[in-house]
């Protein structure tokens, strides 16, 4: 199965058509080009004086047929046009997916397979919620613009007119996408797995096939920040104070102001925007003082791990809000970040010498607050466990631990913080567990995730199979062609 939310925007960006416009006919005659468009069938002429309908066939020997578009295949209420696979595959050569490792036909199933979750979850009354969605769109943007350089330049890009409809488009597409993963998310919800089954699932692999599961490191950290000044955090503080003045009390606009000055590479581009409500992910304080303004209400400063802020409130639409926020970030002063290395410094001298030993120095020494309570102890994002898989790790923290021994200290490494300010860390190997053939014993939780996974898709497979019998589904053109996984084309087996 091809994963498609690498695609991102590129999915389905297209005009809208027509489920019964089966090929549009472009005239290339020197003295009407750029004057008229023919659509055969029960066809409408479009010139520069009039529109008509005519409900014969056109006949037109000089001209050349050329298809611009047609539908792909039609899901349920959702139409996959042809150029909604065109784009996909280019996005994925664009991206360094090789030609010979995906096919058009593959590509399409999966194009196929995310509208039949999303239209299902339409049918099971699955809600995704208008914020979240805006929220994603605002992201993508601003992405957009950081890659291009202007808003307009991505317009350009994409081929859109405007704004307005360029939002639009993105945001169906990420509401369809949303609604496919939460309903994969539905079928296998309440899927469990019992040790009976694990055993059943282990034994059921031949000893030769039995998975070979690479190095595993257990690793933990200490992170020493270097203290903001007072002064410094003064200083934002005053400056927001101005610009809130300079707002409130003289009507500037609070978008300019965002674009010069805010610190927030994720909105500054649009003004400081966000849509969002009470779920949406973001820090507990900035949301505590949005929901908590009137519209058009300027908030005083306050701070969340990201720095100051000041929050304006455009527009209350029920439980979401669209909001303007600028950030400002306080500066560490050389004297703070001299001190810093000499305090990481020392501690590394105390571990090595075994004065102190590393859990106990994070938990009384280390700024990050995710990990002190546990020593410093680091959970892998990806699996929620404290095992990093030496071969999955990231490059960066590849290079700093890869040739540790268990329980060896690390040299000091540089870091940087978020906004870009400088850090310190010491990084330690807690336990090494080399490559090996999966055991049962030593390896159960591994295996077990497999069995579980394994029972999710085949509960998934199972869904499909059904649900596609269930939902009208037409499949158009050259895709008629292809073999897919699923029986796409029912009718025609």
């Amino acid at each position: 199965m091809i994963k498609t939310t690498a695609l991102c925007v590129m999915f389905t960006i297209s005009v809208g058509v027509e489920l019964n416009a089966q090929e549009i006919i472009e005239e290339v005659s020197q003295d009407t080009i750029a004057k008229q468009d023919t659509i055969v069938g029960q066809s409408t002429i479009v010139t520069n004086d009039s529109i008509s309908t005519k409900t014969t066939d056109i006949v037109k020997p000089p001209f050349q047929r050329v298809k611009v578009d047609g539908v792909a295949a039609v899901i349920g209420e959702n139409v996959i046009l042809d150029s909604d696979v065109d784009i996909a595959y280019k996005q994925l050569l664009s991206e360094g997916v090789s030609s010979s490792d995906v096919s058009r036909c593959e590509l399409a199933g999966s194009l196929f397979e995310t509208k039949l979750y999303a239209h299902h979850a339409v049918q099971d009354s699955i809600i995704v919620k208008d914020a979240e969605v805006n929220s994603m769109v605002d992201q993508q943007l601003n992405y957009m613009t950081n890659e291009l350089g202007t808003v307009e330049k991505v317009l350009r890009f994409y081929k859109k007119d405007n704004l307005e409809d360029f939002k639009k488009e993105l945001f169906e597409i990420n509401k369809s996408n949303r609604l496919s993963e939460q309903m994969r998310a539905k079928i296998i919800e309440d899927i469990e797995i019992t040790p009976e089954e694990i055993r059943e699932f282990f034994d059921d692999i031949p000893e030769e096939e039995r998975p070979l599961f690479g190095t595993e490191l257990e690793l933990a950290q200490i992170v020493i920040e270097p203290e903001i000044p007072q002064e410094e955090e003064q200083k934002v503080i005053d400056r927001l104070n101005q610009f809130r003045e300079d707002i409130v009390e003289n009507g500037s606009s609070f978008a300019t102001k965002a674009v010069l000055y805010s610190q927030d590479p994720g909105s500054k581009s649009t003004g400081g925007k966000y849509t969002l409500d009470r779920q949406t992910n973001f820090a507990k304080e900035f949301k505590d003082v949005a929901f908590s303004l009137q519209e058009e209400e300027v908030s005083e400063p306050f701070k969340t791990d990201f720095g100051w802020h000041i929050v304006k409130v455009d527009k209350i639409r029920g439980e979401e809000i669209d909001v303007r926020h600028i950030l400002l970030v306080p500066d560490v002063t050389r004297s703070s970040v001299d001190e810093a290395k000499r305090l990481i410094d020392s501690l590394r001298t105390s571990i090595v010498s075994g004065s102190i030993e590393f859990k106990e120095a994070a938990r009384r020494f280390s700024d990050e607050k995710e990990t002190r309570e546990d020593g410093g102890q680091l959970l892998n994002p990806t699996t929620g466990d404290t095992h990093f898989e030496l071969t999955k790790i990231d490059p960066i923290l590849y290079d700093q631990v890869s040739k540790l021994k268990t329980n060896e200290i690390s040299l000091v490494i540089p870091d940087q913080d978020r906004q870009g300010r400088k850090k310190f860390k010491l990084i330690t190997v807690l336990n090494r567990y080399d490559e090996h053939i999966a055991d049962y014993a030593n390896d159960y939780r591994k295996i077990q995730e497999l069995a579980l996974r394994k029972k999710q898709i085949d509960a998934i497979r199972k869904w499909q199979s059904e649900k596609i019998m269930d939902t009208y589904i037409k499949i158009n053109g050259e895709y008629r062609n292809c073999e897919y996984s699923g029986n796409w084309l029912k009718n025609e087996k």
